[in-house]
């Protein structure tokens, strides 16, 4: 049950851009301010756990990220000399744990953010959708690195990988972002546009996992891999069918439905291919070649830049929130 002093509406008392298929109940009043926004993570409501199963991950993967440097510097406190070569080794580790929690981190406060005024609740889900397409990017770089079939090592597709993963980065951001202007007027080539964002890059980025597991292998790190595929699955129908509120309407506007079994699924999926990675890494070590660290994050920071510039634009064309009675855009 919400908290006492919690006001919550109605689907019929908000306007139409804040509403969600199926959930008829537990909203925040729209245009709320920042503060009040913060405020209601703290209170039950139909958003509460959209934010919670992504903030909670988000301390987790940070932690792993910041174990991950402490452990380099304990290895090689005195890199200037002779540095040790599981420094380069992690660099793809490291830029992939750095978007593992700069996504749940984007997610959460979007949804926290998400009873602003629609220019700023448009603004705050951009950036959640430029945290994603960093984190696919980041995906990439370490199945470069780590995760690759050593029979397409040298291969034109393994030269490419990387280069197409930054800007399908790019193309992610942009063609999610411009979702944004298509919600009001036309919601299902909104949501197609969305899903397509980010269903085309997360099918690239995979292309060597889907090898490998049609290949039938022993390798331990394959069945991690195959859950992270299943997860990822699961998530794509939540997104997409609107499971299960679509079938009760307002049995499940608080807790249990689809949103939240994406946000679980996505997380658990996350989980998965963190291990299955780190499994590949300890396992092939010293078989494929590594990228430098100015090739690592200079392909993060690329992409990063090209979506920031995408969000800057997006930004700029936002058009101001309608007065009441108009219709939003």
């Amino acid at each position: 049950m919400p908290s006492p002093g919690a006001r919550l509406l109605r689907a019929h008392q908000v306007p139409e851009l804040y509403r969600e298929p199926g959930i008829l109940s537990g909203y925040r009043p729209p245009r709320s301010s920042a503060r009040q926004c913060l405020r209601s993570l703290f209170h039950l409501d139909n958003e509460t756990l959209n934010i919670w199963t992504h903030l909670a991950p988000a301390g987790y993967f940070l932690w792993r990220f910041l174990a991950q440097l402490r452990a380099l510097a304990l290895v090689d406190p005195d890199p200037d000399p002779d540095p040790d070569p599981a420094a380069p080794a992690a660099g793809p580790l490291l830029a992939y744990l750095c978007t593992c929690a700069l996504y749940p981190l984007a997610s959460g406060a979007a949804h926290a953010l998400g009873a602003l005024g629609a220019r700023g609740r448009h603004r705050a889900f951009c950036c959640d959708y430029a945290a994603l397409s960093a984190y696919g990017m980041g995906s990439a770089l370490a199945y470069s690195a780590y995760v690759f079939p050593l029979e397409w090592l040298g291969s034109t597709f393994h030269d490419f990988y990387v280069p197409v993963a930054v800007l399908n980065s790019a193309l992610s951001t942009g063609l999610s972002c411009y979702s944004r202007f298509l919600e009001a007027e036309r919601p299902r080539l909104s949501k197609a546009s969305r899903t397509l964002a980010f269903v085309y890059p997360y099918i690239f980025v995979s292309i060597p996992v889907f090898y490998r597991l049609s290949q039938g292998c022993s390798e331990g790190s394959l069945r991690l891999h195959f859950w992270h595929s299943v997860c990822a699955l699961l998530s794509f129908l939540s997104f997409t069918s609107r499971l299960p509120e679509r079938l009760a309407p307002g049995s499940f506007d608080l807790i249990g439905h689809s949103h939240q079994i994406f946000h679980v699924c996505g997380i658990l999926g996350t989980l998965f291919q963190l291990e299955a990675i780190s499994m590949d890494m300890a396992e092939r070590r010293g078989r494929l070649p590594l990228p430098s660290s100015l090739e690592t994050f200079g392909s993060l920071g690329l992409g990063a830049a090209a979506s920031l510039a995408i969000l800057g634009i997006c930004f700029r064309s936002l058009r101001p929130e309608p007065l009441p009675g108009e219709k939003s855009h």
